[in-house]
């Protein structure tokens, strides 16, 4: 699939170049020296390369679903909810955490996030943050990022294509 030129306003991601970014980000935390015990992935975005990276570092993967952008098809930022629970397979958040997501724009997601762990998860004694790209406009930096994005464009990435796919469109295809 050929994708649109990229512009100040539009970032348009292959999946190709999705990896590469991911196994980027994996080697900067590796490269920082830092151990942690866990990776929290922020569903939906930080999914991917959470899993990457909680594979990659061999270390126990955890969910913890927020939502902002659900009007107009996922392109509008509204209020944030984040989930009650955090989902992993064993135990309870503890330790050292890396939070994974797939960018920071407003930097409010991993501000609030980290904010919850410090409320409900008095067993996290260190958390730190790691996205494929950082908006200027965020109010954050994360500790680890791949791609400074200065002019705050939308970023189309590789799996939105389903955002618009239905099941019965799949016998067509």
């Amino acid at each position: 699939m050929i994708l649109p030129a990229s512009t100040d306003q539009h970032l348009w991601v292959s999946w190709d170049q999705y990896h590469q970014l991911t196994e980027q980000l994996a080697l900067r935390v590796h490269q920082s020296g830092w151990k942690f015990d866990q990776v929290l992935c922020l569903a939906r975005g930080g999914l991917r390369p959470g899993d990457v990276l909680s594979r990659i570092f061999n270390v126990p993967l955890a969910i913890l679903s927020t939502s902002s952008y659900r009007a107009e098809a996922g392109t509008q930022q509204g209020t944030l909810d984040i989930a009650k629970h955090i989902t992993m397979s064993s135990g309870s958040l503890a330790g050292r955490i890396l939070i994974v997501d797939d960018l920071v724009d407003s930097g409010v997601t991993i501000e609030r996030v980290v904010a919850h762990l410090t409320d409900f998860f008095p067993a996290v004694t260190e958390v730190k943050s790691a996205v494929i790209w950082q908006k200027a406009c965020s109010v954050i930096t994360p500790d680890y990022f791949v791609e400074y994005l200065a002019t705050n464009p939308w970023i189309h990435q590789p799996f939105e294509q389903y955002d618009t796919l239905r099941p019965e469109q799949l016998s067509s295809n």
